[in-house]
């Protein structure tokens, strides 16, 4: 019925150059190669994305553990503010025992005093503490407080326990000493 034209010329001898039963055979190692691409390809999408998974996961709780470390550095120095605030900077200088300095004088590099120099007022609350329950004073001496005072404080040994601490009666205000009249002239800035 149908028969295939027989070729002539240059397509005769192209015919001869592909075979014609070969063509099944040639064709399997390719279909091979492709699905093994695609397989491997595959795999390797898979591969990739259980790495990109697991490494967001990881990013994830670094971002939460960089959050809870932030909050506690915003913490932290807010504390340190309050610690450092001018009126908690003054209590604590109070309870130590601190007072408020007079006006400084300055020495000049050829010795001359610039300014004029006063004492600290005398702080009134250290001047007259009150005594705690149980413990007995003897005049012209003031009790201790803290730690060192309190019953069964321990010691260093060798040291003995004071009770009390004599104290140094209020010097008036000090007198500048032979400050040279040229002098006078207030600090600068004030």
């Amino acid at each position: 019925m149908s028969r295939k034209p027989e070729l002539r010329g240059r397509a005769a001898r192209l015919a001869r150059l592909f075979p014609a039963g070969r063509a099944q055979a040639a064709r399997t190692p390719f279909v091979l190669l492709v699905v093994v691409l695609l397989g491997g390809g595959l795999i390797g999408l898979l591969v990739l994305n259980s790495a990109l998974s697991e490494g967001s996961f990881e990013l994830a709780d670094l971002q939460k553990r960089t959050k809870t470390l932030t909050d506690e550095e915003q913490a932290l120095q807010r504390d340190i503010d309050a610690y450092s605030a001018p009126d908690a900077l003054q209590r604590r200088a109070r309870e130590l025992g601190m007072v408020p300095g007079g006006d400084p004088a300055f020495l000049g590099p050829d010795g001359t005093v610039k300014g004029v120099p006063s004492a600290a007022p005398a702080p009134a609350a250290l001047s007259a503490p009150a005594a705690a329950p149980g413990t007995t004073t003897v005049p012209g001496t003031t009790a201790l407080s803290g730690p060192a005072a309190a019953p069964g404080a321990l010691l260093p040994p060798g040291t003995p326990a004071p009770t009390t601490v004599p104290t140094v009666p209020p010097a008036g205000p000090a007198a500048p000493a032979a400050v040279p009249p040229s002098v006078s002239n207030p600090t600068p800035g004030r």
